[in-house]
């Protein structure tokens, strides 16, 4: 029962090789890709097969037209090695647009109508656009689907996989069990299934049984007693929630709050730097100029920053109000002196007048 007699495809694996995917990690993904070769009704005439390689750059490790028999494919697949940093998604679909779904690649012509298909398998976020590149991948009548791994954006994911969005990403919560996907694509991939057919109320993942299916949830989801929806487990594990700082977990839902120093905006979701200038949260000894989550120093009117960029000294000690004398102030530098109007004489203490 290995073998499906799945309906033909031109079917190319899209795979992140990125830093992030440890080397024993990108070793369950090559198991991975052979066990759906062994799912897979391979030939020329049936299921074609390609694998591209990518992070900060792209590799095609093998287009359409080179293997036609499981053994080679797997034997290619396991000389692969990861290419590391960068996660460089929309790249890779625009090359599989460009250098792979072409006739001289391998691709069977549009009157044969054999579907295009594409299986992008990512832990990160992509580092570039991929929603107008997918968006014209799709155009151009390929069907995209997106596994998310681990430490992949769910959001991003959505971006790029097909409709209905709920057959075409897939998220599991590690490499060690990407292996239990092939079951659900195998589903897919054979002709004349529930599943398949797009016939089903699951809100989630749809899973053939005999005639009938059954419904099943994502990892960190749990079936509802109505045996068709799925409800978060933890609604703020990486990828399940939209907010920009903190995500506290609330009975099945969620909150957003923010980092010291930022506050909620009316979104509810993201956040903008606090008036670093309110009491008690900056130390200028006079004032306080806001400045986008930060602050500068300033001095009142007759006095100057000091080096420290946060106290000030007096520029002017006879400034109104900077001084004591009764009647005349006389300045000496950053010191000043009292002194007494014609007909006056300065008392002893120095500042008073008679």
């Amino acid at each position: 029962d290995t073998a499906c007699k799945n309906r033909p495809l031109d079917l190319v694996f899209i795979i992140d090789s990125s830093r992030s995917v440890r080397p024993e990690e990108f070793e369950k993904v090559k198991i991975f890709l052979s066990k759906m070769i062994d799912t897979l009704d391979v030939g020329e005439r049936t299921t074609r097969v390609a694998v591209m390689n990518y992070a900060s750059t792209v590799k095609v490790e093998f287009p359409l037209r080179t293997y036609f028999d499981k053994a080679s494919m797997k034997e290619a697949i396991s000389h692969i090695e990861p290419l590391s940093a960068g996660t460089m998604t929309g790249l890779a679909i625009q090359t599989a647009m460009d250098e792979v779904f072409t006739e001289e690649m391998g691709t069977r012509p549009a009157t044969f109508n054999i579907p295009k298909v594409v299986i992008v398998v990512t832990d990160g976020r992509p580092q570039d656009q991929v929603q107008d590149v997918a968006a014209s991948a799709r155009t151009a009548g390929i069907e995209i689907y997106a596994v998310g791994v681990d430490r992949a954006d769910m959001q991003s994911l959505r971006i790029m996989a097909s409709e209905p969005l709920d057959e075409h990403v897939f998220y599991v919560e590690t490499y060690g069990v990407i292996e239990k996907l092939t079951s659900k694509f195998r589903e897919t991939f054979c002709a004349a299934n529930v599943c398949a057919l797009g016939s089903h109320d699951c809100e989630q993942i749809c899973v053939s049984n005999g005639g009938s299916y059954l419904c099943d949830c994502y990892e960190g989801y749990t079936l509802n007693p109505d045996k068709r929806t799925c409800s978060a487990v933890d609604t703020c594990a990486p990828g399940r929630h939209e907010c920009d700082q903190i995500c506290v977990s609330n009975n099945g839902s969620y909150v957003c709050e923010c980092y010291e120093g930022y506050t909620l905006n009316p979104d509810k979701k993201t956040c903008s730097a606090m008036d670093m200038c309110t009491p008690g949260r900056h130390d200028c000894a006079q004032v306080c100029l806001s400045n986008d989550g930060s602050y500068s120093c300033d001095c009142f009117e007759g006095y100057a920053l000091n080096p420290d960029k946060k106290t000030c000294s007096a520029v002017d000690m006879c400034a109104p109000g900077r001084h004591d004398c009764e009647q005349v102030c006389v300045r000496d530098d950053l010191f000043y002196t009292c002194d007494c109007y014609q007909g006056y004489t300065l008392n002893p203490d120095k500042k008073t007048c008679s």
